[in-house]
């Protein structure tokens, strides 16, 4: 492991809605989307992914359909429900509105407080 940073607790739901937001994907497609839109700063399990897609297709958050992988292979697809949507655009704004609070306490010199 290098400089990669560890994935908060809740945070991979997120991650998960956010990549497959930028258009259909099969499993490993969304661990590949994720390393690239996060620069490769955060690595996902394979063993954390899978629980995790099927919670967001049970949720309703995710649909699924079986599909041709660039590969030729039978692979389940995910795209966004309505309410993945919604889940995206809800989580997204919590996200920016905890990074910002998280970044002025950090940023706090004594002579500001």
């Amino acid at each position: 492991m290098g400089d990669q940073a560890q994935l908060l607790p809740g945070t991979l739901d997120l991650l998960i809605l956010k990549a497959v937001s930028l258009g259909p994907l099969h499993g490993y497609g969304v661990l590949l989307r994720i390393a690239q839109i996060t620069a490769d700063a955060l690595l996902v399990e394979q063993g954390a992914l899978y629980p995790a897609l099927f919670r967001l297709v049970r949720q309703g958050l995710l649909k699924s359909t079986w599909g041709t992988s660039e590969n030729n292979r039978k692979a389940k697809f995910y795209e966004l429900t309505a309410g993945g949507r919604k889940r995206l655009v809800e989580e997204t704004s919590d996200w920016k509105k905890l990074a910002a609070a998280m970044s002025a306490a950090l940023a706090a010199r004594p002579e500001e407080v």
